[in-house]
């Protein structure tokens, strides 16, 4: 019997990869990217609608077995002392949600509106007297609150204990999350700073919301196993990207690059974050996070298309590279110092770690310049013995070790400074000088194309599918107003980001509008850290889907154009055919450009 079971599960996960894997193959005969039919092909097969994949395979541990949801009849039971459920219970009798100040606040807010009154309505006598009364009452009603509030916390705690073993094998203890310490000082007379880092009107809400953000918190250090391979996938992504940076390159188209990559990263950033708020969402963290899931560029669309055409050693080519590479690395900042402004605002993680890591970039970038070719090429490799016959040459594998090794050094020292992800691509970046011929890039891709590829496919079909709350997706204002996120905020701030770069501008332009793993990433990741609520990240979907459809349609189409007009005699020679007699060169469409989108 429960080999029987286990095949039927073994059958839906691989009846779900191999439709991803044909959502991928079907893309790339099209021409078109891979990214929407993932997304599609996890959405429809996945836990909320034909429930192929189950959800314990689809949702971390602690989001399945602690409920955040609130009964009812929650404030009820909070005034009578009865048990609120595991998780809200939980969540009373940690330190986030202090009872006694919000009875402080809501007996304070009943005292002065019944001082005001008796002042207006009664003489002084009567007032006197009356607020004696009152104060009197309102304190003894407060203090029997309190009594019962702490039997109910009593009796939700004994409820807790008894099933103590399951709570900590969650790891719910009761941990302060980002710093948020207990209530803080109340907003306007009424709010109070819960230790989920928010503040809320209410004992209730802050329970709920509290309770929201601790589970998200777990959920984050240990995700479901879907989750963990696609975020696995997105970081080796990453350093291969940070593989291709050419210093050289750079070097010489990079003052006008960086000035594009900065307008591309800051525009969407600041209109993405002021559509944001006029949709009624607060600035902080609605309005950054989409901001942020807005900015990176896809650098793999440009790559594939400029090298089709043949000209992607010509400036304008260099220029869209390194600007997407610096936008690249820009999101990464951002996205650091986006994830450190959770809880309360801390000098360390939001001032002085991002700096840390500008710094710590500088030098490892002076070490790939400097160092790293010098001590692989002329220190290491000649000590490796040769192999005939081996099907992996010895100083190939002593280089992937080299790869590997860095890549865990770089990226837990920026774990530590925000992001992994960040030494992910600075990491990529010290082997970007080993070679001309970018050997140690061919070393890398031998030996982690297949797991990479199928890690990114996970990454769409099930780690960004999953989280997508179908219902919200599908419907009409979630459209409309991601419709609007899409053509403004997403598209049309990167075409218009290289306004002083000549006749290539809306070339370079479009080539910044591609969005890949990085965007979806950062979105994923607010929304499940709670930093945008499900509505937003429906309306931030939408919007990312329009850049990854439409951008690789235009800009072959934008570069096409281009290129006839200003580089056909680089086509020709690039082509190894000379002009005819008539003039006539090689024709554009002569170059496939077909499938360089997937």
């Amino acid at each position: 019997m429960g080999g029987a079971s286990s095949y039927l599960a073994i059958l839906a996960i691989m009846g779900f990869l191999s439709a991803g894997w044909t959502a991928t193959k079907v893309s790339k005969l099209a021409g078109v990217s891979s990214i929407v039919l993932e997304i599609t092909t996890g959405v429809v097969l996945g836990p909320s609608v034909l429930g192929l994949v189950s959800p314990e395979y689809a949702e971390c541990q602690h989001a399945r077995h602690v409920d955040c949801v609130a009964p009812k009849d929650l404030a009820d039971r909070v005034r009578q002392g009865l048990p609120l459920g595991e998780g809200l219970g939980m969540i009373a009798n940690m330190d986030y949600c202090p009872r006694e100040q919000y009875a402080h606040d809501e007996q304070h807010h009943v005292d002065h509106s019944e001082l005001g009154h008796n002042e207006t309505g009664h003489n002084e006598t009567t007032d006197h007297n009356a607020t004696g009364h009152d104060e009197t009452g309102h304190d003894e009603t407060a203090a029997a609150a309190m009594g019962s509030d702490e039997m109910g916390a009593a009796s939700n705690g004994s409820a807790f204990a008894r099933d103590g073993e399951a709570v900590a094998a969650a790891g719910l203890e009761g941990r302060q999350i980002d710093g948020g310490g207990g209530g803080g000082g109340g907003v306007d007379g009424h709010r109070r700073l819960s230790g989920g880092g928010g503040t809320y009107s209410s004992y209730e809400e802050c329970l709920v919301k509290s309770c929201e953000a601790e589970v998200a918190h777990h959920c984050s250090l240990t995700p479901d196993f879907f989750t963990l391979i696609g975020h696995a996938g997105v970081a080796l992504m990453i350093f291969e990207s940070g593989m291709h940076f050419d210093f050289e390159k750079a070097g010489k188209v990079g003052p006008k690059a960086c000035c594009v990559a900065v307008l591309g990263t800051i525009l969407p950033l600041i209109t993405g974050a002021a559509l944001t708020v006029i949709y009624g969402r607060p600035l902080m963290p609605d309005g950054v996070s989409v901001g942020t899931a807005l900015a990176p560029t896809s650098v793999g669309i440009a790559l594939r298309l400029l090298g089709e055409a043949k000209v992607l050693q010509e400036d304008f080519g260099q220029a869209i590279i390194t600007a997407a590479f610096v936008d690249d690395i820009l999101s990464l900042v951002l996205f650091n110092v986006l994830f450190s402004l959770r809880g309360e605002f801390n000098v360390m993680s939001t001032v002085v770690y991002p700096i840390v890591g500008v710094a710590f970039m500088g030098i490892a970038m002076l070490l790939a310049v400097k160092f790293w070719p010098y001590f692989i090429n002329q220190v290491v490799m000649p000590r490796v013995p040769e192999k005939e016959g081996a099907k992996v040459s010895p100083k190939d594998e002593v280089l992937f070790l080299i790869m590997m090794i860095l890549l865990v050094l770089y990226a837990t020292t920026t774990h530590f400074l925000g992001t992994h992800l960040w030494g992910c691509f600075i990491a990529g970046m010290s082997f970007a000088c080993l070679d001309s011929d970018h050997h140690a890039h061919h070393v890398w891709v031998k030996q982690t194309k297949r797991a990479t590829s199928w890690m990114i496919r996970i990454f769409f079909s099930a780690t960004v599918a999953f989280s997508i709350p179908v219902s919200k997706l599908l419907s009409v204002e979630a459209f409309l107003k991601g419709s609007l996120m899409g053509i403004g905020p997403c598209i049309l701030t990167k075409v218009l980001c290289a306004p002083f770069m000549g006749p290539a501008k809306f070339v370079i332009g479009w080539a910044m509008v591609g969005r890949a793993e990085f965007a979806y990433l950062i979105a994923q990741m607010a929304a499940a850290g709670g930093m945008m609520d499900s509505d937003t990240f429906s309306i931030v979907i939408w919007a990312l889907l329009y850049a990854t459809i439409f951008a690789p349609f235009i800009f072959r189409k934008v570069l096409d154009r281009y290129v006839k007009e200003h580089c056909a005699d680089v086509i020709a020679q690039e082509s190894g055919e000379a002009k005819d007699e008539s003039g006539d060169v090689v024709r554009l469409e002569d170059i496939d450009l077909k499938g360089a989108a997937a």
